[in-house]
Formats: C-alpha cells, sequence, structure tokens
C-alpha cells in the first residue's frame, strides 16, 4: 500500500511539473511573437523613414518641432519662428548709458539649413543597427538641434571699438602742444576700456538665446593707464633747427620755412618728476625765427587751388563761434610737406579758458552736453572733406556718436583732446598750404599746392547701408570724377550713430 501511494503522488508530481512546463513554454512562444512583431514594425518603420522624404518624429530645431516635415517645410517653419521671435537688436549699458548691437549690422544669423539638412539625416546614413537604435532612441526621448550661429566678427568688433571710444571716462594719453612761446605738456589720466573678448560671447549668448532672457547686457570694462611722459620723444619732436623758405619753378618745388625751436630737456624732467600728478605742465620755448617764411613767397609757391569744402554754422551763438574762429586760425596758413602728417590736436592744441575758448554744445558721454571748444568739431570736419578732395591719406578718423547738424552722415571728424585726433599725410609730391577761415556764418577750408596732370575731381560719397529706430549706419567711399564720370570708389568707412 505505501508502495502505491509513492507511486500515485510521483505521477501527479509530474503531470503538475508538466503543465507548468506547457505554461511556461506557451507564455515564451507568446513573448517571442510580441517582440517579433515590435521588431517588425521598427523594421518596417525604419525602413519607410529610410526611404521617405521627410524628418523623423522627436526632432525639434531650437525647441520647434519639425516631425514629419520636409527639408523644405522645415525650414520654412524654423525660418519663420526664429524671425518672430528674435528682436532686432541688443541692448548694452555702461553707467546711465546705453548702446545698441543691431542684428542685421553684424550680420547675426543661424544656419538654419544646416540644421535642418543634420536633422533629415538622422537615421538615414548610418548602418542598419545604428540607424535603428538611433531612430528607436529619438522616438522615446526627442532629440534638440541648435544650429550654429554665424556673424561678421569685423563689424562687430569695429562697431565694440566704436562704443569704447565713446564711453564716458575716456583714457586721455599725455599730450604736448605749443602755446605761443610755451610748450604746454597735459598729464593723462585714467580711463576705462572695454573687455571686448569678453563681451563678444555675452552677446552672442544673447543672440542664441532668442527668448533674450537679458534685457540687456552690462558691459564689462577695464582700467586703462596712460603711458608715462616721454620727455626725450617730445624733444625729438619739437626741436627744430631754423631754416628760411624758398621755391624754384623748374623743375617745381617749395621748401617751407622752419622756426628753431628748443627746450631744456633736463629742466624738464625735473618740473615734472618734482610734480608728477600735475594737470599739465609750462615750458618756456626758445625760439629762433628764419628771415624769410613761406608765407612771404606768396602765391607764386602754391599757386592752384586743390581742394575748397565750406560748412555752415549760426552766428547767434557767440560763444561757440569764438570757438570756430580760434580753430580756424590755429590750422590757417599750415604747410604741410610730401610725406609729413598733420595731426589737428597737435596744431590746435588743448582747448582751455586760458587759450580763449568758451563753453558750447558738445557730444559727450552719449548724449548732448556743454564743454570747453564746443563746436571746433566742425572745423576739423570741413577740413576732412576738403583734404579728401586734395587727395591726402587719412591717418586717423571717427566719426560722432550722432549725425552732426553742420555734416552728412560719413562726411564727419570728430575730435578730443588726448583722445581722438583727425590726421592726414600730405601723399602727393609736392607740398600743400591750409588756408581756413570763418565768417559770416561759413567756415571755410582751401588747400593749395600744384595741379598735375592726372588730377580727378574728388569728393566724399555715402550710402546708408541700415537705418533704424535707434541707429544709422552709413558707408563712405572717395570717389575720383573725371569729365562728369564717376571713375572709381575707394572704401572709406563704415559709421555707425546712434539716433536722438
Amino acid at each position: 500500500m505505501p508502495i502505491y501511494e509513492n507511486v500515485e503522488e510521483s505521477n501527479q508530481k509530474v503531470l503538475k511539473d508538466l503543465k507548468h512546463h506547457n505554461i511556461f513554454v506557451v507564455y515564451f512562444i507568446l513573448i517571442a511573437i510580441v517582440l517579433g512583431i515590435v521588431i517588425a514594425s521598427g523594421i518596417m518603420f525604419y525602413i519607410n523613414h529610410k526611404n521617405s522624404n521627410v524628418i523623423q518624429s522627436g526632432v525639434f530645431i531650437k525647441g520647434i518641432n519639425i516631425s514629419g516635415l520636409t527639408k523644405e517645410e522645415a525650414i520654412d517653419v524654423v525660418s519663420t519662428e526664429i524671425t518672430n521671435q528674435m528682436h532686432d537688436h541688443i541692448e548694452l549699458t555702461y553707467k546711465n548709458y546705453n548702446y545698441y548691437v543691431e542684428i542685421e549690422q553684424i550680420e547675426a544669423k543661424f544656419d538654419i539649413e544646416g540644421a535642418v539638412n543634420y536633422a533629415y539625416s538622422i537615421a538615414k546614413t548610418g548602418n542598419f543597427f545604428s540607424d535603428l537604435k538611433q531612430y528607436i532612441s529619438i522616438l522615446m526621448t526627442n532629440i534638440n538641434i541648435e544650429p550654429i550661429l554665424v556673424y561678421n566678427d569685423e563689424a562687430l568688433t569695429s562697431y565694440l571699438e566704436t562704443i569704447e571710444a565713446n564711453l564716458p571716462d575716456q583714457l586721455q594719453q599725455y599730450g604736448y602742444y605749443i602755446e605761443d612761446d610755451e610748450l604746454i605738456i597735459t598729464n593723462g589720466v585714467n580711463g576705462v576700456g572695454i573687455k571686448i573678448n569678453e563681451l563678444k560671447p555675452m552677446i552672442l549668448e544673447t543672440i542664441q538665446d532668442i527668448s533674450y532672457a537679458r534685457s540687456y547686457i552690462q558691459i564689462p570694462t577695464y582700467t586703462k593707464y596712460p603711458d608715462p611722459i616721454d620727455v626725450d620723444l617730445i624733444h625729438q619732436d619739437v626741436y627744430k633747427e631754423v631754416k628760411d623758405a624758398y621755391f624754384t619753378t623748374d623743375p617745381y618745388a617749395v621748401f617751407a620755412d622752419v622756426i628753431g625751436i628748443d627746450f631744456d630737456i633736463d629742466k624738464t624732467k625735473e618740473i615734472i618728476n618734482n610734480n608728477p600728478k600735475a594737470e599739465e605742465y609750462t615750458i618756456k620755448l626758445d625760439y629762433t625765427r628764419p628771415n624769410v617764411t613761406v608765407n612771404d613767397l606768396g602765391k607764386e609757391a602754391f599757386p592752384d587751388l586743390l581742394a575748397s569744402f565750406s560748412t555752415k554754422y549760426a552766428t547767434s551763438n557767440l560763444d561757440r563761434t569764438t570757438n570756430l574762429k580760434l580753430a580756424a586760425s590755429k590750422i590757417n596758413g599750415t604747410v604741410i610737406m610730401p610725406g609729413e602728417i598733420f595731426s589737428y590736436n597737435k596744431v590746435v592744441g588743448k582747448r582751455t579758458i586760458a587759450a580763449g575758448y568758451k563753453e558750447a554744445a558738445i557730444y559727450q558721454d552719449g548724449g548732448v552736453t556743454n564743454g570747453l571748444g564746443g563746436g571746433i568739431c566742425q572745423i576739423s570736419s570741413t577740413l576732412y572733406n576738403a583734404v579728401i578732395q586734395a587727395n591726402m591719406e587719412i591717418e586717423s578718423r571717427r566719426n560722432h556718436m550722432f549725425v552732426p547738424s553742420y555734416a552728412d552722415a560719413g562726411k564727419d571728424a570728430t575730435v578730443v583732446w588726448g583722445s581722438t585726433d583727425f590726421k592726414f599725410k600730405n601723399r602727393r609730391e609736392y607740398p600743400i598750404k591750409i588756408e581756413a577761415s570763418v565768417s559770416g556764418g561759413i567756415t571755410k577750408v582751401n588747400i593749395y599746392g600744384l595741379l598735375t596732370d592726372d588730377e580727378y575731381d574728388i569728393f566724399i560719397d555715402t550710402r546708408t547701408v541700415k537705418s533704424t529706430s535707434t541707429t544709422l549706419v552709413v558707408e563712405s567711399y572717395r570717389a575720383y570724377r573725371r569729365n562728369g564720370e564717376i571713375i572709381k570708389r575707394d572704401k572709406l568707412y563704415t559709421d555707425t550713430y546712434k539716433k536722438h
């Protein structure tokens, strides 16, 4: 009996195990079938995707869903959306002053076509397994593509340098000029500069974030220190041996007079060392006068009018008129020899009360205010147009922050003592002479010299590149005209102005 019971129990156990095994097999078969269906479906969807002309599901560009779109549709959708979201400018601030970087001005744009091409290629360019893996992964988790931002680095750098040149708290290098029989040496003043290599990424990052989370960017600055006064270098520039003026007619040549100038180097160094933080130093000059000057030579030495340019001023503003007359008198009669560089600041000198200058409107710190010597930029701007006509080579010139009332955009030249100068070189074969006058509401600059056979009628030609509610961008060219026809144009500058 016990044996029977054991056999019976054994049979029941075998039947039970067989039942469990059959259930497991059924489950395994069902799972395999499901997996097969899933894999087959994935393969089918992948094959359809690989052969389709649309972008797979789960793909975004800058958060914009482009799933199921063709390349052309995706480019159109993304371009429209980004255009709608992007601002047309970025605001930069320094203290209480605002400056604007125009997106079009620096030619900033996203490479949308490149991003769409990449999106279209997803899960289509690898082998079967890698493509399938990528296809399924993106279906499950999505992918957001950031298009490459392209821009004109030269334009951005140039504009930031322009902003730097117009910031308040400007660096002033030491300078010097001659006033009557005295050499005036002015000490330098610390200023601020823009950390351009730090600001650029901040601007680009803000553009990259088309939502512009930051409404403005604080301009990062650093302290700029002036060079120490170099008395030996000043002496090298100031010292001259006396020479009489003369000219010859065959061949034509003019030799300008030179006033002998000298000063005591050691005494000057001692004066500066005894008071190194003084605003300026007055040094007595020793003059030796020539017996014959260029003015004594008369018109025969400068027989031809090479250029003439005039601008208008308001005679009712007496203080500003005084400044105009003082600046014009400084450059009037100046002779520039071939290869010689004319510096407006050195010739005109520092604008001081002692020199007779008055308070008048100037552009400063991003706006209009009263300042000593206000108005003399009209003389430098008038001179700029005349020297372009005379085919001089411009060495240094900057535009104003705003378009001045007396000159068109692209035809002005601002000057600031110690920081911004207007310089040009006489690149003609013969010397030139400047005549400047201020009278009856007209400032006028004439340049005399010798005309040659290859002369052109030269003038500044401008064109507006961009005009918005805040900014005006103008390109200027030196245009060469002969017989009423413009022969060629040489690029001068790209100027950016802030609108009032």
